[in-house]
């Protein structure tokens, strides 16, 4: 691969010469090979069925936590209960948000969203308990946003220097959920102090 700075800014002779960049001849070469790859160039690195099972697990994820969030959202009844169902109600739109993204990026990487109701609860990572109060309720989506969380964290380190959107969109994520378990733990605490 023949690689020369002059894309880069010209610097002061002495100084960093500045990033090796792929020169533009071979920049065109590349993005020519393999059409049918779409958005998936050569420089990319990571394994791509790894990367779209990994986000088809999150899909599955997003998917349950929509589905719970929506069945508290609706059974929350209760003096507290408006505010809290506002939060859920909420919280279902960030999550099927999350949800389309992640399909989208999947489809970008060549994959399928994998939408199948037969198997989502078992794909996700966490589970779908219905709770039997408002606290219960409460408890359960954070349960559920601390395991999200977590694996979502790793991805995120995965996705590291291997492919770059993949990651940012995670990061996004995780970063909407730690939102989700503060809110969450605000709303606990609330209702323990009441």
């Amino acid at each position: 691969m023949a690689e020369t700075p002059s894309r880069g800014n010209p610097s002061p002779s002495g100084s960093n010469p500045g990033p090796r960049l792929t020169d533009v001849k071979t920049l065109r070469q590349r993005a020519r090979a393999n059409l049918e790859e779409g958005a998936v160039t050569p420089g990319y690195g990571a394994d791509r069925d790894t990367v779209v099972k990994m986000l088809n697990d999150a899909l599955a994820t997003e998917i349950v936590c929509v589905l719970r969030y929506r069945r508290h959202y609706f059974m929350a009844q209760g003096l507290s209960s408006e505010s809290v169902k506002d939060e859920f109600l909420e919280h279902a739109g960030e999550e099927q948000e999350h949800a389309d993204r992640i399909a989208e990026r999947i489809v970008q990487l060549g994959g399928e969203p994998d939408l199948n109701p037969a198997t989502l609860v078992t794909r996700s990572h966490s589970e779908y308990v219905e709770g039997t109060s408002l606290v219960d309720m409460i408890r359960e989506d954070l349960v559920a946003e601390r395991i999200a969380i977590e694996s979502y964290r790793e991805m995120v380190e995965y996705l590291d220097g291997k492919d770059p959107t993949s990651n940012r969109m995670m990061r996004d994520i995780l970063a909407v959920e730690e939102e989700h378990a503060e809110d969450l733990n605000s709303l606990l605490q609330g209702l323990k102090a009441g």
